[in-house]
């Protein structure tokens, strides 16, 4: 199978031989035993496997193995949920299944079971809302309107990897392509849930929508890994940084993966933090922001610049196909007009929307205008202007809206804005 198959290989030397899981003390009780007891008889107990005897005792075993194996990290409900497909796929080999559940953890869901997790919960949850806004605006506005909130329905998804949600079939389906991805595949797959649901969603209030995911209806597992895969690959790399996702790989660690691993698989955070890389800030920050920051070297990747950091005017790959992104740049027309990002519009923040929040009409609204359903980034001097300019056009129902993080100060020491020719 695929994902055996994968596993293996991700664990490579590392994985956990079978004297070492069997020094793992797994009948001393502890604190934890009569919550795994209550959980194991209520998961995926329509299985025949891991419904038997000898499955529950398997359970128990491998839960209590990873539980005591690592001592700063808690059980939380789920982890059971998270544990059997890992189980299923290698019932006659404990010591495997509880080998690719603790590397699993770590790259996927690292700290999600710290005693006190809410803060990296609530990072993931609103780079989530980030995500359904970036993806669907006009879905994440009404969700927005009526309360409806990631709180109050993705905690399973993401605790568990979507294993509470979906039956063992579809998981095995789902993470064939999740664990090809990075980190940041999940919230994919969350979109790509909310997307099937959508119809449903924008026609009905709160209370519909608690009942409507109260037992989630049927979900097209095949199309659902289709959208995600293109939703993944229309989102910058640096759309989805987490501060507190899993640190940066030592060097020597991480030049030994990166040859056998693809820009798929590769997550943001482990590549070396540079002048140009997305900055860490306040979680209370971040929820102000309905739109996702990138990186300045995404945006110089995404705009195709290449030229001598001392050069005043960037060269431009040729490339026939459309741009993939538009700048457009909310400062005064004087400050822009002393540097800007090659090919970037002017739209000065303080003249751009009517009082009812509408973009007034120009030829640079309306080359914006052209450029909806492509990525755009907001540049400007202040946070708090490029992070409401990118909140209106989301609320206007522009589509793939972010912000350039650090603005135009993290453009400026690479030599890459360009000055207009003196007209003569």
């Amino acid at each position: 199978m695929h994902l055996l198959e994968y596993l293996t290989w991700y664990l490579g030397k590392n994985w956990l031989c079978k004297t070492k899981y069997d020094a793992i003390d797994k009948d001393t009780p502890i604190p934890t035993d009569r919550q795994i007891e209550v959980d194991i008889p209520r998961c995926h107990q329509y299985d025949e496997l891991l419904s038997s005897p000898e499955g529950h005792a398997k359970f128990r075993r491998v839960l209590k193995a990873w539980v005591v194996s690592h001592p700063d990290l808690v059980y939380w409900q789920g982890l059971d949920s998270l544990c059997a497909p890992f189980l299923y796929l290698n019932f006659n080999n404990e010591a495997l299944a509880y080998a690719c559940m603790s590397a699993f953890i770590p790259k996927y869901l690292y700290n999600f079971f710290l005693k006190d997790n809410s803060h990296v919960i609530q990072e993931y949850l609103t780079v989530f809302s980030q995500m359904i806004a970036f993806h669907d605006p006009e879905l994440s506005n009404h969700l927005n309107e009526i309360g409806f909130i990631p709180d109050l329905y993705a905690i399973p998804w993401f605790l568990t990897m979507f294993t509470h949600v979906f039956p063992l079939h579809k998981i095995f389906h789902l993470w064939d392509t999740l664990l090809l991805g990075n980190s940041s595949f999940p919230f994919c797959i969350g979109v790509a849930i909310l997307q099937q649901l959508r119809d449903r969603l924008l026609a009905n209030g709160f209370n519909e929508c608690i009942l409507l995911f109260s037992d989630l209806p049927e979900i097209d597992i095949e199309r659902c890994v289709r959208e995600s895969i293109n939703l993944f690959r229309w989102t910058p790399k640096s759309a989805t940084y987490r501060q507190y996702a899993q640190p940066p790989r030592q060097a020597s660690e991480s030049n030994s993966t990166r040859s056998s691993m693809s820009c798929f698989s590769v997550d943001y955070q482990e590549a070396p933090r540079g002048d140009l890389s997305r900055d860490s800030i306040k979680l209370d920050d971040l929820k102000a922001e309905v739109s996702p920051r990138i990186s300045a070297e995404d945006l110089i990747d995404l705009c195709e610049l290449t030229g001598p950091s001392h050069s005043k005017t960037p060269i431009k790959k040729t490339k026939s196909s459309k741009p993939k992104l538009l700048v457009v740049d909310i400062r005064n027309s004087e400050d822009f007009n002393r540097g800007h990002i090659s090919g970037s519009i002017n739209v000065p923040f303080a003249s751009a929307f009517t009082a009812e929040g509408d973009l007034i009409q120009c030829p640079a609204t309306a080359t914006l205008q052209s450029f909806k359903g492509r990525v755009v980034v907001i540049v400007g001097n202040a946070v708090k202007n490029t992070a409401a300019f990118a909140a209106h056009l989301v609320k206007s129902k522009y589509p793939r809206v972010c912000i350039l993080d650090g603005g135009i100060n993290k453009i400026k020491p690479t030599g890459l804005l360009t000055v207009p020719s003196p007209q003569i």
